[in-house]
């Protein structure tokens, strides 16, 4: 057992100063079987401390209903075996490029816009919510004997709000549920920032990525004794679908990683391992004003540009980060695990069973609906990941008007009497071709990933309009779910009565390859040429969305989600398929396009 203490000038273990190498690794983002590699890697750069989010929506999907949240414990037992410290940043709000900044739908949807601020509604949710998760931090505190060094208060709450008793409560709390080690805040280092998200007598830390004397010197002003730490060193950046891969340049980043340690700072590497976006998790942003903002959705890689890639691989930034670190760290470096390895060979998954999006729908979805009035949204159907079938009528006889949507968040596809007329967006909700009376239409409505950050967090998907034929609303909605979360379940597919496959169309695949070489590989790639978006599972692990609107073509494979022998592929296909098959291999780095600037 050890004391871990803020002083006025330094960290303090004992008594002693220490600075924080920290790097950031989400136990969410990497499977549990290379928690132990990845760590490693963290070492071997020179590290000596490892930080991670806690996503609430993944361990609370419904009131009450919480799902491994020994997750976390196990993650910081291995980083303890690691010989890592460890930062826990348990929110409730997270950000992370993560659906929803970490919100279970159902607290964004019963709460709405009185989450994150001090409604009594709201923070007995968290409440309730901390005393399911803590325990997992409380017992692995520094003094008693685990890793846990600082646990954050919310998170960088200043681009969002100035709630002063909001976060003093979230304080508060953590304290009343045994949390001793100290508390910090972490904003962006402006002066709005920092006077809305610190919390007086908690350190503050600030987030960015270069010019860290400027930043301390803005953090100074608003702290002016205590340890200088950057929270968030943004090392690379995130991806957004349809536009071009971000990257920062290696050297760039080591000089400004140099610039923090220099200044007698600690430093938290965002990210150090990426890893993914499993499962349909992946947030969305949005992008200009309030009044005329663009949809941003994230892709399925996290690799970030970090210094370990998103196959757990050493990089050009990992060895330019290991140089600078070897000149702040205390004694040699200890040498890399091995380099995670690939398929030895490609190898192709044939897709030779097919059922349509109703086929699917029908043995797997939610119970046929009741009729109501306007098109619930997803948050009224209690849905987080998947799709929505909404039917409605055009009565008639009537001669032919425009088919639209308002409110639709975020992508339709439109059927008219059985007959694919088009595909919606926000920007773009009406059909080209007019529809006439009497008419049945079905719209399969997806969320491409809820916003994770800004003022429009928590806002509602599906139809959150209605359906206009000309400017006259169509009632009488019928909505059902296919939610991802029924494909998660033992022997998901096994009442799904696929039949041959019908090339081109929507619906769900089924296929299978053979991994006939000895062991088993760390990783894989996986690719759909030819197919234009949906959701891929290996062996019932769902390896995240696809969307040849890229810029990612490949999704990555962990290596303990394959077999030696038989291996099963499903393929959830929403607009339109190509050949029927998968190409495994093994594995490449995702696309970095252009080397830009920094993203601070």
């Amino acid at each position: 057992m050890a004391d871990f203490t803020v002083g006025d000038d330094h960290f303090r273990l004992d008594g002693n100063p220490v600075r924080l190498l920290s790097g950031a690794l989400h136990y969410f983002r990497v499977h549990e079987a290379q928690w132990d590699h990845r760590l490693s890697m963290l070492r071997a750069m020179g590290l000596n401390c490892v930080e991670t989010y806690v996503p609430w929506n993944v361990h609370e999907p419904e009131p009450g209903v919480f799902r491994d949240v020994a997750a976390l414990g196990r993650f910081l037992d291995a980083a303890h075996r690691a010989g890592l410290w460890a930062i826990v940043r348990p929110g409730p709000y997270i950000c992370a490029e993560w659906e929803n900044g970490g919100l279970p739908v159902w607290v964004t949807g019963r709460f709405g816009r009185r989450v994150r601020s001090r409604d009594a509604g709201y923070l007995g949710a968290v409440e309730r919510w901390f005393a399911q998760l803590l325990p997992q931090v409380v017992e692995r505190q520094i003094d008693r004997g685990g890793p846990v060094i600082m646990v954050q208060v919310e998170n960088e709450y200043g681009s969002y709000g100035t709630d002063a008793v909001y976060l003093r409560r979230l304080a508060d709390m953590l304290g009343e549920q045994g949390v001793s080690v100290p508390l910090f805040t972490s904003d962006g280092p402006e002066d709005h920032m920092l006077t809305g998200g610190s919390v007086p007598g908690l350190l503050a830390t600030a987030n960015f990525g270069s010019g860290a004397r400027e930043a301390f010197e803005v953090l100074r002003r608003h702290q002016p004794k205590g340890p200088l730490m950057c929270m968030e060193f943004w090392c690379g950046w995130f991806g957004h679908w349809g536009a071009p891969p971000v990257v920062r340049e290696p050297a760039q980043a080591a000089g400004a990683l140099r610039e923090i340690l220099e200044c007698g700072a600690s430093v938290n590497i965002y990210m150090a391992h990426g890893g993914t976006n499993f499962a349909g998790w992946a947030g969305a942003n949005r992008s200009g004003s309030l009044q005329d903002e663009d949809f941003l959705p994230t892709v399925t890689s996290y690799d970030y540009g970090a210094p370990i890639d998103e196959y757990g691989r050493p990089t050009e930034k990992f060895w330019l980060f290991r140089e600078v670190l070897a000149e702040f760290s205390d004694g040699p470096l200890p040498d890399l695990p091995p380099e995670p390895a690939g398929l030895a060979a490609p190898v192709r998954a044939e897709l030779t069973g097919w059922v349509p999006l109703s086929g699917a729908l029908e043995a797997l979805g939610d119970p046929e609906p009741a009729e109501s009035g306007v098109p619930p949204t997803f948050e009224e159907l209690g849905v987080d990941r998947g799709l929505v079938r909404y039917q409605v009528d055009v009565p008639g006889p009537r001669q032919p008007y425009t088919l639209g949507v308002t409110g639709l968040r975020d992508r339709a596809v439109v059927y008219v009497n059985g007959v694919r007329e088009g595909v919606l967006g926000e920007g773009s909700a009406t059909l080209d071709t007019p529809v006439a009376g009497p008419a049945s239409v079905e719209l399969w409505v997806e969320s491409l990933g809820r916003v994770n950050y800004g003022p429009r967090l928590g806002e509602p998907k599906g139809i959150t309009g209605g359906v206009l034929h000309e400017r006259q609303y169509l009632h009488g909605v019928r909505a059902r779910a296919l939610r991802l979360a029924s494909f998660e379940e033992p022997g998901a597919v096994a009442g799904v009565p696929f039949g041959d496959v019908v090339e081109g169309r929507t619906g769900l695949y089924r296929g299978s390859f053979e991994l006939t070489e000895p062991g088993r590989a760390d990783h894989a790639g996986l690719e759909l040429p030819g197919w234009t978006r949906g959701f891929v599972w290996v062996n019932g692990f769902c390896l995240g969305r696809y969307w040849s609107a890229g810029p990612q073509r490949t999704l990555y494979v962990p290596g303990p989600v394959l077999r030696e022998g038989a291996n099963e592929v499903w393929v959830l296909e929403v607009e339109g398929a190509g050949a029927p098959y998968a190409e495994l291999g093994p594995g490449v780095p995702v696309d970095t396009g252009t080397p830009g600037g920094d993203q601070s």
